[in-house]
């Protein structure tokens, strides 16, 4: 029996500014890959790639990635400042209709960092350009100097919601994460359920309510070493779990 595919959002760069390309991170193919049990498939974040349903036809769950732009304000009804960065509007197009797609057919979907941001905006929530302005919160952005195994390292704790979806998978009640992220979680969509919060109250961790299938996103970023990360693994794992139980596997 074929194995199932996860398809993974990718990301529109530019090499030596010129050369437009759609990539992903080798961390979030390996993370699939190793902890799965599914093939992982770049899916290009472009609106040409085809129709949603074509999209969900070819896979049997999502991964939507981190990325550098961000969700454009103008799908939550905010006007675009200097401070929101950077836009993907390509990646709009795609990821907002097809996380809703998802979830109304039971598609397992996992969102991380600006995929967890498009899950809050694809149901009517809002976002803040730099969470660190608010009174009372920590700079969640990724540390400037250092190696790259020093800026994914683990910066802060999240408390997760007694007996809620992420406290029964995880089996703790708070949890140690890394943090490379600007904008956050400002009102929260409609059928968003925030069972994470990091300690000065920023938005970590969120499900779907009622959704039919597995529907998780975090903030953080748990495809960094997620094979031996006892916190990333068993996110990867649950995923992989629910995709194969979806396709009869």
């Amino acid at each position: 029996m074929a194995k199932p595919v996860i398809g993974i959002i990718g990301n529109a760069h530019t090499i030596h500014d010129e050369y437009p390309v759609q990539a992903v991170g080798v961390s979030n193919i390996e993370a699939v890959a190793d902890l799965t049990g599914a093939i992982p498939l770049v899916v290009p974040a472009l609106p040409k790639v085809g129709a949603i349903a074509d999209l969900i036809e070819a896979c049997d769950g999502f991964v939507f990635t981190g990325g550098r732009p961000n969700v454009h304000p103008s799908h939550y009804g905010h006007a675009p400042t200097e401070k929101h960065g950077a836009f993907d509007p390509d990646r709009d197009a795609v990821t907002l209709p097809l996380i809703r797609a998802c979830i109304a057919r039971g598609v397992p979907v996992f969102g991380i960092c600006r995929g967890f941001q498009e899950f809050n905006v694809a149901f009517g929530g809002t976002l803040h350009p730099e969470i660190r302005e608010i009174p009372g919160r920590m700079n969640h952005r990724m540390p400037p100097e250092g190696t790259i195994e020093e800026k994914f390292g683990n910066r802060h704790l999240v408390s997760l919601a007694d007996g809620g979806q992420f406290h029964r998978l995880l089996g703790a009640r708070e949890v140690l994460v890394n943090s490379l992220h600007g904008q956050g979680i400002l009102d929260r969509g409609g059928r968003i359920v925030i069972e994470g919060y990091a300690s000065d109250e920023t938005p970590e961790a969120i499900v779907v309510e009622a959704a039919p299938g597995f529907a998780m996103a975090v903030q953080w970023h748990p495809e960094w070493n997620a094979t031996n990360d006892p916190v990333s693994r068993p996110l990867f794992q649950a995923l992989g779990a629910a995709v194969a139980a979806r396709v009869g596997h």
